[in-house]
């Protein structure tokens, strides 16, 4: 009775937030703005508004009040929502990383700056490949990703591989150490290799576009396949000849999430495969 109470009061609070969110644009800021420009700016300019400062800016005031403690089996947004399931982890250096995914097919995406965001949004309209084009923000062990890297689907235009990767690095707050411990469970140091770095990663593939569900931003559409997407980056490797070895360890139960993306979901088998390199 109480999981059903707190669902129900869950679905009233976000259906409360999304009243008072369309009361104020339409009834606030749309008005102000269309006194002043043409009406189709005004509207344009009123979802950037919404979608893109007012609406993040507050889920992001509520997560400094409210920011839930899990084990981190999924990287999140920005936001603080659950976004893709942690299931791939590489054992080298940052530089051994870098060479064997380029080495196996896969382009490390460029840093997101106004420079590379217009270069990509200049590339869609043109139709132009653009092989590095920043990747999103997502979050583990309270910081962004330290590297991503992409992999092209030709002929798919929106559609690519991707896999962001965390350093698993015990120099973190005392908050995020438990849970770089519980990665580091599975990195098993080599003898001649003793200062190898475990890096968790999240693979997974876009197909598309769709809007998010709290704030109507733009953002790309995941496949809910994301085991396939960790086989598809060990197999890349050893066709390259650049593992030296695998194992895949379970770290949980089979779960499923429910992505940022309207009616995006993504499933997990509950399994990490771990990848030692060259």
């Amino acid at each position: 009775m109480i999981p059903l109470f707190n669902r129900v009061l869950k679905r009233l609070l976000v259906l409360g937030l999304g009243v008072f969110f369309v009361y104020v644009a339409v009834w606030r800021v749309f008005p102000f703005l269309d006194n002043r420009v043409p009406a189709a700016i005004a509207l344009f300019a009123t979802y950037v508004l919404m979608a893109y400062l007012v609406i993040p800016a507050l889920f992001r005031v509520f997560r400094f009040f409210y920011n839930p403690v899990h084990l981190p089996l999924y990287c999140t947004t920005p936001d603080g929502f659950a976004s893709d399931p942690i299931n791939i982890a590489l054992v080298g250096s940052r530089h051994q990383v870098i060479l064997a995914m380029e080495a196996a097919g896969w382009y490390l995406a460029d840093k997101k700056s106004l420079f590379t965001v217009i270069r990509q949004v200049t590339s869609a309209m043109l139709q132009q490949p653009y092989a590095r084009a920043p990747v999103s923000t997502l979050y583990l062990f309270g910081r962004k990703q330290d590297l991503a890297f992409e992999k092209e689907i030709k002929g798919s235009r929106g559609y690519r591989h991707h896999v962001r990767f965390w350093a698993a690095d015990l120099e973190l707050t005392q908050e995020f150490q438990s849970h770089v411990r519980f990665w580091r469970r599975f990195h098993r140091p080599n003898r001649k290799h003793p200062h190898a770095e475990l890096w968790v990663g999240a693979a997974s593939k876009d197909i598309g576009f769709a809007p998010i569900r709290h704030n109507a931003q733009v953002t790309h559409m995941i496949h809910p396949d994301t085991n396939s997407e960790r086989e598809l980056i060990r197999r890349d490797l050893k066709k390259a000849h650049q593992l030296r070895g695998h194992r895949l360890v379970s770290v949980n139960k089979p779960f499923s999430l429910k992505n940022r993306a309207w009616r995006g979901y993504l499933q997990s088998d509950g399994q990490i495969t771990v990848c030692e390199l060259r």
